[in-house]
């Protein structure tokens, strides 16, 4: 794939898909990680005096025009944050509004609002394909976090142009993944948690056969926990999928990966939280995050890692005192000289809590793309701009 240093944006019209999916109160941004991450990407893009066009998603509007879910908040913020002109248009059907797209200058930006009000986003339709193919003259694709996604700002757009590449973010993205998919430095241990053993299957037999060291904790631990003969009293199991986890665990042993699971849990039972061994979880119990003895046990084994990929907090670290399994594995990661690299919503949010984010070598804003790299899938998004 080309990157955005390999084109002559001079006057050239520069479409970079970027993620403004950001969250929002009130009109406020509560968060600007994801606009700050793709500011590199824009600030070059204008510097080798392209006019450049932003286009993002925000939320699910499902093709309707949602105010709540309006790129204005963002349009506001990049008109404080860049030194340049910045212009916001607010319906691609009108031929009125579309006439901004001919008036742009060399070093001005034009936000597009809000993708997914076009229900042809999703459906990848041509027809809104070709137009947004109509005024490019270079497409970037900088938001590597809706690239497992074929919808019309990402793969119908991108097969219609000639001149097509990624943005830092996303190189940066896939400088880290494919190191630690293709050739991490050793020994590669992987910490996975979560909810469900569900949603990790393709992850877990895609590292299976390139890790050293597995360590799984979250309320997804509870299924292999049961699955191994343990009583995890009303915690939540997914008992359709205990097979499963058994073929995972010989599956490991077949190719001498050990895996770690908890040795002793938080429970929250009558409204309190107590430490307890696995021996002495009670019938009315819910294992709610690792305890002490656990943190102990998996900070041991991650000792002489060179990488580490995360994914999933270890316990329930919303809710208090539920966070400080998670916190305390965090922050002996962060402090090891190992490649480490974190993603997904909840393990990023997880990791900022323990105030540990910006220790990791590299945390993606990705979530579902992140996860089916880990799961060996090809995106869509990438796959167009081969």
């Amino acid at each position: 794939m080309k990157t955005i240093r390999d084109f002559d944006l001079r006057g050239k019209r520069v479409f970079i898909r970027v993620d403004f999916n950001v969250p929002l109160e009130n009109g406020e941004i509560l968060d600007d990680t994801r606009i700050v991450e793709a500011l590199p990407t824009i600030e070059y893009a204008l510097k080798a005096g392209g006019k450049v066009i932003l286009c993002s998603h925000l939320g699910r509007p499902k093709g309707k025009r949602v105010p709540e879910l309006s790129l204005k908040p963002v349009f506001n913020y990049l008109q404080r944050k860049l030194k340049t002109t910045v212009k916001f248009l607010e319906d691609l059907s009108s031929e009125q509004e579309r006439a901004q797209l001919s008036q742009l200058k060399e070093g001005e930006v034009l936000l597009l609002e809000n993708i997914r009000y076009y229900d042809g986003e999703t459906k990848n339709e041509p027809e809104l394909a070709r137009l947004l193919a109509s005024f490019t003259d270079v497409f970037i694709n900088d938001a590597f976090s809706v690239c497992h996604r074929a919808h019309a700002s990402v793969v119908g757009i991108a097969e219609l142009v000639k001149e097509k590449g990624i943005g830092f973010l996303t190189e940066k993205e896939l400088k880290y993944l494919t190191r630690v998919i293709g050739k991490p430095e050793r020994p590669f241990y992987a910490i996975i948690g979560g909810s469900k053993v569900s949603t990790k299957i393709g992850i877990l037999k895609n590292l299976l056969p390139r890790i050293d060291k597995l360590i799984i904790g979250g309320a997804m631990a509870n299924t292999f926990l049961y699955s191994l003969g343990y009583n995890v009293g009303a915690s939540q199991v997914e008992r359709e999928y205990l097979d499963i986890a058994k073929d995972i665990l010989y599956e490991a042993k077949e190719q001498e990966v050990k895996i770690y699971l908890p040795v002793d849990v938080v429970v929250e039972r009558k409204g309190q939280a107590y430490k307890v061994s696995l021996e002495e979880v009670e019938e009315e119990d819910q294992i709610f995050d690792i305890g002490e003895e656990t943190v102990r046990y998996f900070s041991l084994a991650l000792e002489g890692a060179k990488t580490i990929i995360w994914n999933g907090p270890l316990g329930y670290f919303e809710k208090e005192p539920f966070q400080w399994g998670t916190t305390g594995v965090a922050r002996r990661v962060a402090a090891l000289n190992a490649v480490t690299v974190a993603g997904g919503g909840d393990t990023l949010s997880a990791l900022k809590k323990a105030g540990v984010l910006t220790a990791f070598s590299h945390t993606s804003t990705a979530g579902g793309a992140f996860l089916e790299y880990l799961e060996g899938k090809e995106l869509p998004g990438l796959a167009v701009l081969k």
